[in-house]
């Protein structure tokens, strides 16, 4: 009898090992090129995605016209997650979206921040004309979707022809944050959402929704991914109830 037992055992174990190698074997590791004022809030997602999947979920962060042009180079991602529609519909056009897995997930507000403990008197985009500001931080106003957003918003005010030699144009909305904290510059425009992470700031003007350009950040799988299924398993989770519930936490209006 004894024999037998150690048998059944030593099956039992193997058919248990077996299953699970067999469920290691379907996890893949998920590759999201995704704009850098979702840096937050994604990696607490991935953090909660992986607490239910088996699937590992990796961020490349960064401005979303160079992410783009990265995938359309050839550059391995499964997701696209860019701060503005341009970057999607210049990769829609090549060819580069999986079909049918396009959505719109989710908005901001520009804000307009200054460092926490600043004396300058500037409670609207009108005040950065005052000599005693002398720089603006803002990432590259003809490329990258915060900084296209907010010079088409100075312009419809009639204001980014006055203010654009003050501006140090930066890598990207995180890079505005920084320059802001630091004191290199006396203001910066950045998205509602990064100026929350911050306490080294402080938001002196948001751009009214209805008057401010409309903010939206979508996502695609890519069509060259090689982990469709699981792709199709990440953006169920990010447009699922607790995906948006982590997206409002930290700030983002999510789209119906």
């Amino acid at each position: 009898m004894q024999p037998v037992r150690l048998r059944a055992v030593f099956i039992a174990v193997t058919l248990a090992f077996s299953s699970f190698a067999l469920s290691r074997a379907h996890a893949d590791a998920v590759l999201v090129a995704a704009a850098a004022s979702l840096t937050d809030v994604l990696k607490e997602l991935a953090q909660s995605y992986e607490a239910k999947s088996t699937h590992k979920l990796f961020l490349n962060l960064g401005p979303s016209n160079f992410l783009a042009r990265q995938i359309d180079e050839g550059a391995p991602s499964d997701i696209f997650f860019p701060a503005d529609t341009a970057q999607m519909d210049f990769l829609d056009g090549k060819g580069r979206l999986e079909p049918g897995t396009r959505k719109n997930l989710v908005s901001n507000q520009l804000v307009l921040i200054v460092r926490h403990d600043s004396l300058l008197a500037i409670t609207s985009p009108k005040d950065l004309l005052k000599t005693e500001v002398k720089e603006i931080a803002l990432a590259d106003p003809n490329a990258v979707p915060v900084g296209v957003y907010t010079r088409n918003y100075l312009a419809g005010e009639g204001l980014w022809e006055k203010v654009r030699l003050k501006v140090v144009p930066v890598l990207d909305v995180r890079a505005t944050l920084a320059a802001v904290k630091s004191g290199n510059v006396e203001a910066g425009f950045v998205y509602k959402t990064d100026a929350a992470i911050s306490k080294a700031v402080k938001v002196v003007f948001s751009v009214p929704l209805d008057k401010g350009p409309k903010i939206t950040y979508p996502i695609a799988i890519i069509k060259d991914s090689k982990k469709k299924e699981a792709a199709r398993d990440v953006m169920n989770y990010l447009l699922s109830p607790t995906g948006k519930s982590i997206f409002k936490k930290y700030g983002f209006v999510v789209f119906d």
